[in-house]
């Protein structure tokens, strides 16, 4: 009995043997597969992250490359926008023949033909003044000449069809037709062409005190016109802001406006002695006077002929580009005799000003030489574009036997010097 229950445990023995083995068997490609993938898992929660990492790292280096760019197109913005050209010309002066020139077969009035030689350059430049010598009353007062000049709206057209975005009207002729000259060119211009900067000339008080500013690219540019006088004439009674007159304290006042408004401040003043090739004192102190208040460009008019351009300094450390006078943009004196000849010629300011790390500032300037050609319909040439058979046509010519092409170009380098280039 005990033999046979050792034999039956030794089977029991094996056969329970044989199982776990087959067990084991049966489990092993499940344990192994279990296996695979929780390493396949691993690895692709590993993937993951990668990618993740991957991802963050590629968005911002795409954020990082677009701030580069912008950064980039801003730089590029600023260095394409920094230069604003300024033109200015002096006196158009309409003399008798130079209104008659208007008049049109259909008895219409246009003077487009005045500033057709010099429309490009015009429109060339960010800001564009001309300096309109006389007032514009219209042809309902009469229009008239010398001494108590009025001239036709229509020469405020041509003006705007040149591209002139300014206009100076603060001149000693002002108030050759009065109160009633001043009203109809201020109704002219608000009513016409209200997109026009029209100074110098007001019918409030309130406007008076408006500073004028252009912005252009960026750059803040102020701009004022005041006249040493009115030839005499005194200002309206009932309206003593009529015209802006060269009154220091005023000029003092209104530089300060415009600094705390403006990057950059031209004056336009009206001054110095006719038919003088050479300024006066009295130009020179009312010139440092206005740059020691903040003037850094100062373009003026009045002589008739062009005086020097140079740099003045003060003792506050402020200095301005100074055109002691451009002469005549377009007229047609009656006058002849000896040192006529030298009313014909002007010159155009131009002046390109740049903002840059030390500000706003003056980069470059020339004064580019204008002839007023005097035949049925008169116009305006630059110097470049002269020449000596235009010369001889030129009405001039009768007027004064010295005016030439060569004395046009000889008197430009001699009064301009450097500015012309």
């Amino acid at each position: 009995m005990m033999k046979n229950n050792n034999g039956l445990r030794a089977i029991l023995a094996a056969v329970v043997s044989i199982g776990i083995l087959l067990l084991m068997l049966w489990l092993a490609p499940m344990l192994v597969s279990n296996g695979e993938k929780q390493t396949q898992l691993q690895s692709s929660q590993a993937d993951i992250q990668k990618a993740d990492i991957l991802e963050e790292e590629t968005t911002e280096s795409a954020q990082q490359t677009t701030e580069a760019e912008t950064e980039t197109e801003t730089t590029q913005n600023i260095q394409a926008n920094e230069n604003v050209n300024i033109k200015m010309v002096g006196d158009v002066l309409l003399h008798d023949p130079v209104s008659a020139s208007g008049l049109m077969e259909d008895g219409s009035y246009n003077y487009d033909h005045m500033f057709v030689n010099v429309k490009d350059d015009i429109a060339q430049a960010d800001i564009a003044i001309a300096n309109q010598e006389v007032i514009l009353g219209g042809r309902e007062i009469g229009i008239s000449g010398y001494p108590a000049f009025n001239g036709a709206f229509e020469v405020g057209d041509a003006l705007v069809n040149a591209g002139f975005d300014v206009v100076c009207h603060g001149t000693n002729h002002a108030l050759d037709r009065g109160k009633t000259g001043i009203l109809n060119c201020i109704n002219y211009w608000r009513n016409s062409h209200p997109e026009i900067s029209v100074l110098g000339i007001y019918d409030s008080e309130e406007m008076q005190h408006q500073i004028c500013v252009k912005e252009v690219k960026g750059i803040r540019i102020a701009i004022l016109n005041y006249t040493y006088g009115t030839n005499g004439i005194d200002l309206p009674s009932d309206m003593p802001y009529a015209v802006n007159l060269m009154d220091r304290d005023k000029i003092a006042s209104d530089l300060a406006q415009a600094e705390s408004m403006a990057d950059f401040t031209v004056v336009c003043p009206h001054w110095g002695i006719e038919y003088t090739h050479q300024q006066n004192s009295e130009q020179e102190s009312l010139a440092k006077f206005m740059a020691e208040h903040g003037a850094d460009l100062i373009l003026g008019t009045h002589p008739h002929v062009i005086q020097p351009v140079e740099w003045v300094e003060t003792d506050n450390g402020n200095r301005a580009l100074v055109y002691y006078s451009l002469g005549n943009f377009i007229n047609y004196t009656s006058d002849y005799g000896a040192g006529t000849a030298q009313r014909a010629l002007g010159a155009m300011a131009s002046v390109n000003i740049t903002r840059d790390e030390s500000g706003v500032h003056i980069s470059d300037y020339e004064a580019i030489p204008l002839v007023s050609h005097m035949i049925d319909k008169t116009t305006t040439y630059k110097l470049s574009d002269y020449s000596d058979e235009l010369a001889n046509e030129n009405a001039m010519k009768q007027k004064d036997g010295e005016f030439s092409y060569e004395y046009c170009v000889n008197t430009s380098r001699e009064v301009l010097g450097e500015a012309y280039k």
